[in-house]
């Protein structure tokens, strides 16, 4: 039987409806936004003063500088290779590493949790880990990209709290089999968690579409380039030529556009991964959370 909506009820779900949807246009209006401005007339948008809800003289002058680099094209197929295989290389380890830690008769498991635990507060630094890439050959490499940030610690806690809600039955039902580690985990905990491996793959996918620090660290070929780092650098030529005195005034609004352009550039193609996965976003996430 339907409950009745009480004044209360219909008061309070307004009430939520317009607070969500308030909350909804400030998160996307910015993204909005700088579609439109990429979009817009430079003189136009520079008149605006920072608030438009619509394009104003439609143009793609500022799209056409952001391409007009080659360079531009190579940087797509190098961070889609980084994306791709760092992501697959970190969900395999991340599953196997959680799989290792969720195990309840796991000798010295305190121990080893806590262990893990700290590399979230307490790392070598910079430099140390610079030259351990020396040392180990791994400068100017897509491999040394890939494996330096080959398991994120959070994400590993995350998918070991999932695997312990899984069943024991489960596992001891395939053990009565004849089932080892290895087939337990493929064969039965990694098809369970599809939820947790969704969102782990876009949290990774999301650390390699947006990285350019380690690569502007470790990385001199330029062939090698992701690209963030094509996109930095011409956000800082933008930027230099127009602090230059010798840079036209009239050039300046078109500098601005330029801005949300690579802005655009650089963030709507890992955006257009998220409805792939939402279905499973709040269920891995709650499910994976870290207990205390």
């Amino acid at each position: 039987m339907k409950r009745r909506l009480t004044a209360g009820d219909i008061i309070f779900d307004t009430i939520n409806v317009l607070a969500l949807s308030f909350m909804a246009i400030l998160c996307l209006y910015p993204i909005y936004y700088c579609v439109v401005a990429s979009i817009s007339d430079p003189n136009a948008l520079a008149a605006a003063g920072g608030f438009m809800l619509w394009p104003k003289g439609v143009q793609f002058g500022a799209y056409k500088s952001v391409f007009a680099n080659k360079e531009i094209f190579t940087g797509y197929m190098n961070t889609f290779f980084y994306v791709i295989a760092g992501t697959v290389l970190n969900l395999l380890l991340t599953l196997m590493g959680a799989y290792v830690l969720s195990r309840s008769k796991l000798r010295l498991k305190r121990f080893l949790n806590l262990y893990v635990t700290l590399t979230m507060f307490i790392n070598g630094g910079m430099i140390p880990l610079y030259l351990v890439m020396k040392g180990i050959g791994l400068l100017d490499l897509r491999a040394g990209i890939i494996l330096v940030t080959a398991v994120n610690t959070y994400n590993l806690i995350m998918a070991r709290t999932y695997f312990s809600t899984i069943p024991a039955s489960l596992e001891e039902a395939a053990r009565v089999d004849g089932a080892g580690e290895i087939r337990i985990l493929f064969e039965i905990m990694i098809p369970l968690s599809g939820p947790i491996i969704a969102v782990l793959a876009l949290y990774y996918a999301v650390i390699h579409w947006n990285s350019w620090f380690n690569e502007m660290i470790y990385l001199s070929d330029r062939a090698k380039y992701p690209i963030q780092l094509f996109l930095r650098e011409i956000l800082i030529l933008n930027e230099v030529s127009s602090a230059s005195q010798d840079f036209a005034a009239d050039k300046m609004p078109l500098a601005e556009s330029i801005k949300y352009a690579t802005i655009v550039v650089a963030t709507v193609p890992i955006l257009c991964v998220y409805p792939f996965v939402q279905r499973f976003f709040v269920k891995g996430v709650m499910v994976g959370a870290v207990k205390g």
